[in-house]
């Protein structure tokens, strides 16, 4: 048995959801099984004689790689050229126009222009369907189209072993103030019939496995801005164990509405930089105010190594691993010593068969506010003991914090520095946090050979995930 005390709590934006509450809790239990595991990982005096080398997964049954990825970004709906903008360090944050924010304190994001949906869902339904849903269904059929399943090759493969596990952190936020308009201004005859199917989280997943025939696993996850790394790891788990030969998964999100802006509002979670919006997010920086809302989806195909090499599919990366856990202590706060991330990126690392030593590339989580960016770096200072070979940016500096989205298209951001040798900068990089000791990529995009990489994201709740890749080697 242990006694464990947390630090004294940090003053946080968000103190009115705050419990009162003393300044030290002692709490009494024992060490988590999953913790006693890593030991091995983080012991200092463990002396390398002791310490088993990591293995990673052999059988091509359980190895797990990527076939095909897809988007929707406030930088367009295609893969390479949403990566040539990050590499170019383009901000892709704006004044919101799509309805009249002149009243709120906050009035920019990273809001998508311009959508097309055409030859993916049809008209009909296009009119009909939340943001949320249409962004889900092109990614994930663009996805497909990557892995070299359009639709006319898709038959060739058993629909009953793929499934689709594409989750969101706030649904079908439109349908559903829509419809509490509706029941507000006109009473519960107008609400659409489509409010219920079209808001809740799992109808991404549900519409675009009945556009395509797909019979495995099929649900959503909702983790809040952790939503798609729980979703990949998940996914990967259903392929490891045999239960699913592919999987569809990622996160979709589309909250740049009247009442998602103004909840997050209310929350003071958010930059108020409305003078120069592109220059709001800015993780790490002394100046940083609070994060930037995106939004859009970021969706892999994840198959096994077995059934990937039988239909000779183009591999374009390995995903070797990944964990989720929670930190227990604060709604929307993380703890300050990151003993919960630093757990679950050992975690992590201990399931992709993986030392630390072999990483060398960390797309952060990385949000832009003021408690969370620190945290995040006390715990990747607990797991990686010399960051001098660490390269470690921020895709939030760009296209803003697409919530459940945002793990999604940060792992296409991550696959795409490990196939292209390139690392896009982190920008806004104007006067730095002394504590990040780590080559932040500022400014400009660097050449850098990925060996093993791994993307953080957290979400409130204190929901942790993290997940590993690196490119295939047969």
């Amino acid at each position: 048995m242990q006694t464990i005390q947390t630090p004294p709590l940090r003053p946080s934006p968000l103190d009115p959801l705050r419990k009162p509450t003393s300044h030290f809790l002692s709490i009494t239990r024992k060490p988590p099984a999953s913790v006693s595991r890593r030991l091995p990982f983080v012991s200092a005096s463990a002396s390398a004689s002791t310490v088993s080398a990591p293995k990673r997964e052999k059988d091509p049954k359980k190895r797990v790689v990527i076939t095909g990825m897809g988007l929707v970004s406030v930088f367009g709906n295609d893969v390479d050229a949403y990566y040539e903008k990050l590499l170019a360090g383009e901000s892709g944050i704006t004044a919101i126009d799509r309805f009249d924010a002149s009243k709120f304190p906050t009035r920019f994001g990273g809001q998508i222009r311009g959508f097309k949906s055409e030859g993916y869902i049809d008209g009909k339904n296009d009119r009909r369907l939340d943001d949320c849903l249409r962004y889900c269904i092109v990614a994930g059929k663009k996805a497909l189209e990557n892995a070299d399943l359009a639709p006319d090759r898709i038959g060739k493969i058993d629909k009953e072993r793929a499934g689709v596990l594409v989750g969101t952190g706030m649904g079908g936020l439109t349908v559903f103030s829509d419809g509490v308009q509706a029941l507000i201004e006109k009473g519960y005859r107008k609400i659409t019939p489509f409010f219920i199917p079209y808001a809740i989280t799992n109808m991404g997943s549900a519409l675009l496995a009945i556009d395509l025939g797909f019979m495995g696993p099929n649900y959503s996850i909702s983790t809040a801005c952790a939503t798609s790394n729980y979703c990949f790891y998940a996914a990967a788990n259903h392929i490891r164990r045999g239960e699913a030969d592919m999987m569809i998964a990622g996160g979709t999100e589309a909250a740049i509405i009247p009442i998602g802006l103004g909840g997050f509002v209310a929350c003071r979670a958010l930059s108020q930089r409305n003078d120069d919006p592109k220059t709001a997010s800015r993780p790490w920086d002394k100046a940083r105010d609070g994060f930037v809302m995106g939004e859009g989806a970021g969706v892999l195909v994840m198959e096994s190594l077995e059934h990937a090499m039988k239909r000779d599919a183009p591999i374009i990366a390995e995903y070797l691993g990944g964990a989720v856990n929670c930190d227990a202590y604060h709604m929307t706060d993380p703890r300050s010593d990151g003993l919960g991330v630093s757990s679950c990126i050992q975690s992590s690392l201990e399931d992709a068969g993986v030392s630390p030593e072999e990483v060398n590339y960390i797309n952060a989580h990385a949000t832009s506010t003021v408690v969370g960016d620190l945290a995040e770096v006390n715990a990747i200072k607990k797991v990686f003991k010399n960051t001098s070979g660490i390269k470690m940016n921020a895709t939030k500096s760009m296209i803003g914090h697409c919530l459940g989205a945002a793990g999604g298209l940060e792992a296409i951001a991550t696959v795409k520095a490990i196939t292209t040798g390139w690392v896009h900068p982190t920008i806004n990089q104007f006067n730095p946090e002394p504590a990040v000791e780590f080559d932040t990529v500022p400014n400009t995009k660097q050449q850098h050979e990925v060996n093993v990489a791994i993307s953080n994201s957290f979400g409130f709740g204190g929901h942790n995930s993290v997940v590993a890749f690196s490119a295939f080697k047969p």
